[in-house]
């Protein structure tokens, strides 16, 4: 190898070492000592706000889930720096378009509220970890517009959020 070409091959491999270092570390947060895995819709209310029972031909679905409570395990993350993300998965079955269907959350604790479509992960909190669990609440419900969700009989809608933690180098 010649002086230059060996000189621009060991600069390219710290400048690519040095952007692999500078990138964040994500992943999925556990939350399976969460109180309710799967939580139903206390209000399920059509466009004019009756309930959904009781529409003739609800366009849109309004369904208020009430507070919900979470248990994320953050032990591998005590003493970092750290971002956490409320993320909508972007497949729900069912739903034709991620554009139908729009979560909206209030936080109860510590967690920051916010709105967002399948597909999206929105920043609920960020922080130094200072506990190995971190208990928090939202407030959550959900628009959909009826015209684009095709379920078979029987099957309902719904969706599975989970959290996702980032963290600093």
């Amino acid at each position: 190898m010649s002086e230059p070409a060996s000189y621009w091959h060991v600069l390219a491999s710290v400048l690519l070492g040095l952007s692999a270092a500078a990138h964040s570390a994500t992943a999925r947060l556990d939350d399976s000592a969460s109180p309710r895995n799967r939580v139903p819709a206390q209000v399920a209310l059509d466009q004019q706000g009756r309930p959904l029972s009781e529409s003739f031909a609800p366009t849109t679905l309004r369904a208020r889930f009430g507070t919900v409570e979470y248990r994320l395990a953050t032990a591998p993350y005590v003493g970092q720096h750290a971002r956490i993300y409320f993320v909508v998965p972007p497949q729900i079955h069912g739903l034709l378009s991620p554009a139908a269907m729009r979560v909206e959350w209030r936080g109860v604790g510590a967690f920051s509220g916010g709105t967002a479509r399948p597909g999206e992960r929105v920043l609920v909190w960020s922080g130094i970890v200072r506990t190995p669990w971190m208990n928090e609440a939202i407030d959550l419900s959900m628009s959909v517009d009826l015209h684009q969700v095709r379920l078979p009989d029987g099957a309902d809608l719904g969706m599975e959020s989970y959290f996702e933690i980032e963290t600093q180098p």
